[in-house]
């Protein structure tokens, strides 16, 4: 007897201990299966601190996109602007030579009639071209008795002329040429020492 006696204390004790692993597992099972408010919220928090971070880099990527095509759009602008405005520069300054040689033309003197008529026509032809090149912006330095200018001007010679002050242009050797805020040829000059 004491033998099922043992025996029916140790199948008891087996019982108890399958009903303890039994409440265990369904305690760890539950932990797993719902995790706590606490443990909810953290993982709450963190997906939230990388969605704020993600949007952030975004907002960031997004605005310096923004600004790079404004700064784009407003240098090809402004590339278009100062190409319209100076578009006629090559030409003007393929026509700057025929205006001079034009120019000594005209300042032929002659009692030949026939002659004269071709100066006359020279004259139109020379006249139309100026207004051609003013229309398109291009204008001729004033430089004769004004103070000499490095900007506009450039000095071939210089020259001691009683009674004119230092630096003053006193002939002009070749015509200079602006175009609109641009030198296109400065003149050739000779100055006053």
């Amino acid at each position: 007897m004491s033998q099922n006696g043992n025996e029916q204390t140790v199948e008891v004790k087996d019982e108890e201990v399958t009903e303890t692993v039994e409440e265990v597992v369904e305690e760890k099972q539950e932990e797993v299966s719902e995790p706590s408010p606490e443990a909810v919220i953290q993982q709450l928090s963190e997906e939230l601190a990388k969605a704020k971070e993600e949007i952030a880099k975004m907002k960031n990527d997004y605005a310096r996109a923004y600004a790079d095509t404004e700064n784009m759009k407003k240098r090809l602008q402004k590339e278009a602007d100062t190409t319209k405005k100076y578009r006629f520069q090559q030409a003007g300054l393929a026509l700057l030579p025929v205006m001079d040689n034009m120019s000594m033309a005209l300042k032929v003197q002659s009692e030949n009639q026939e002659l004269m008529n071709y100066v006359k026509g020279f004259e139109m032809i020379y006249a139309q071209l100026e207004q051609v090149i003013q229309s398109e912006g291009i204008k001729e330095v004033d430089a004769l008795n004004k103070p000499f200018d490095h900007n506009t001007m450039q000095a071939l010679v210089q020259e001691a002329v009683e009674g004119v002050e230092s630096g003053i242009v006193i002939e002009v050797l070749q015509k200079g040429y602006m175009l609109k805020d641009r030198i296109l040829r400065p003149a050739l000059v000779k100055v006053s020492e």
